[in-house]
């Protein structure tokens, strides 16, 4: 693993740098497909299909037939364990509704504003090297709660052309209206642009590898929506001595599992708690059944040492965590100062794994720096806020002459008329 010890401040970008493939790599791939999609429909999908899944499908639609085979499938444990995680999932979300805020501005101007869920989302789901089941409850338990009308859903198929068991129930538990075997680049441009058979939508969600990521930004082009730029898995770690080598290590190693393009950080303030941790890693790592992959994001893995709570705060803030793992005894400075992170985890027995399936909280998450500007995905992220208002003669009377003085300084005359009409209507009534 990479130890750094005490990184000057003019050399933080380059320590904390990511693993990812600069956008023009992957930018001409993203748009070629995105021509072809928009043009070619279903047949441009099944070339794409056979290409990257070696997947020969007659048609991308899932059956009833095949839910209710997947629902057989998939093990008692695992269903109990899945409706667990979408009973909190439901509650945190749920609790997330708020009231419509009403005001009157100003005698006779009442404004307010009420949220209206997004008719149409398309939701991404990897399959790949893991099926992201868990991934079907953070975004479609939400988006029923939100009262989303069509809830279309994307994976990519296996080489038999078929979608894991586990996706396909759980998708069906929560609500989504239609699922489709189509992956990548091509998933995310039949959601974009609509096909013969995969309806547009117009809000993307879901985590992907940086080509997916790319394929989001470039939908937004076309009108589309997206969640975030939610790329590669990432995680930092800030702990001290109080903290158990051995989840700290088990915690770096549930990241790089993710997939090879993932990133892991440590971060202390303790020498001895870094060569502690790089030995769990070590030893732990021996047992993964991922060992290969978790083994390469382990090369793109820090474990970096500073001299104070103060450095490590800055040092984590210009990183930006997607996971944020807090173990250390000063635990309410870190909570206080943490301003760019997508998710906090608190304490020696708060894995990062908890918000990835059961605690509640969502694991959509901003990615790749984008704390410093992005949410994770939560209710509002479902929902539009509309405003109304509504002015009575007393109203336009008491703002009136603001609006015509305004409009008329920005030479914005019929602005000022559509008011100016109707003041002098008032006066000819009265």
């Amino acid at each position: 693993m990479n130890k750094i010890y005490n990184p000057e401040k003019e050399n933080w970008q380059e320590v904390l740098k990511r693993p990812t493939q600069t956008l023009e790599a992957i930018e001409d791939t993203v748009e070629n497909i995105f021509a072809e999609v928009r043009v070619g429909g279903d047949s441009v999908l099944k070339k794409y299909t056979e290409k990257f899944d070696k997947a020969i499908l007659s048609d991308f639609l899932v059956s009833k037939a095949e839910i209710e085979e997947a629902g057989s499938l998939v093990s008692p444990d695992l269903k109990d364990a899945i409706q667990l995680a979408k009973k909190n999932i439901e509650a945190f979300h749920q609790a997330q509704k708020t009231e419509r805020v009403s005001l009157e501005t100003a005698e006779g101007v009442l404004c307010w504003q009420e949220k209206r869920p997004i008719q149409k989302v398309g939701l991404y789901i990897p399959g790949g090297t893991a099926p992201l089941f868990s991934t079907i409850l953070m975004l479609a338990v939400p988006a029923n709660i939100a009262g989303c009308k069509e809830i279309i859903l994307c994976s990519p198929p296996n080489q038999e052309g078929k979608i894991h068991p586990a996706i396909l129930y759980t998708a069906h538990l929560c609500g989504v209206t239609q699922i489709f075997k189509v992956g990548g680049i091509q998933a995310v441009a039949a959601m974009t642009f609509g096909t013969e058979t995969i309806p547009n939508v117009y809000k993307i969600f879901g985590p992907g590898n940086q080509y997916v990521t790319v394929a989001k930004q470039l939908a937004t082009k076309y009108g589309v929506a997206i969640d975030m730029p939610a790329g590669p898995s990432e995680l930092l770690v800030l702990a001290d001595d109080s903290a158990n080598a051995a989840f700290v290590a088990s915690d770096l190693l549930s990241q790089a599992e993710h997939g090879v393009d993932s990133q892991v950080i440590l971060v202390s303030t303790s020498r001895k708690l870094i060569e502690n941790v790089e030995e769990e890693v070590e030893k732990q790592l021996e047992k993964l059944p991922r060992k290969k992959i978790a083994e390469k994001a382990i090369e793109n893995s820090r474990l970096i040492l500073v001299e104070n709570d103060q450095i490590a705060a800055d040092l984590i803030n210009e990183y930006g965590p997607e996971h944020y793992i807090v173990c250390v005894e000063n635990e309410d400075f870190f909570i206080d100062n943490i301003h760019n992170a997508g998710s906090v985890f608190v304490g020696n027995y708060t894995p990062e794994s908890a918000g990835d399936y059961a605690s509640g909280t969502n694991h959509t998450l901003p990615t790749n720096g984008y704390a410093k500007q992005y949410s994770g995905v939560n209710l509002d992220s479902f929902m539009k806020s509309m405003t109304f208002q509504k002015i009575s003669e007393k109203g336009i009377l008491n703002i009136g002459r603001a609006i015509e003085e305004m409009a008329e300084s920005e030479g914005l005359q019929a602005h000022k008329n559509a008011v100016t009409l109707r003041l002098k209507s008032l006066k000819t009534k009265a």
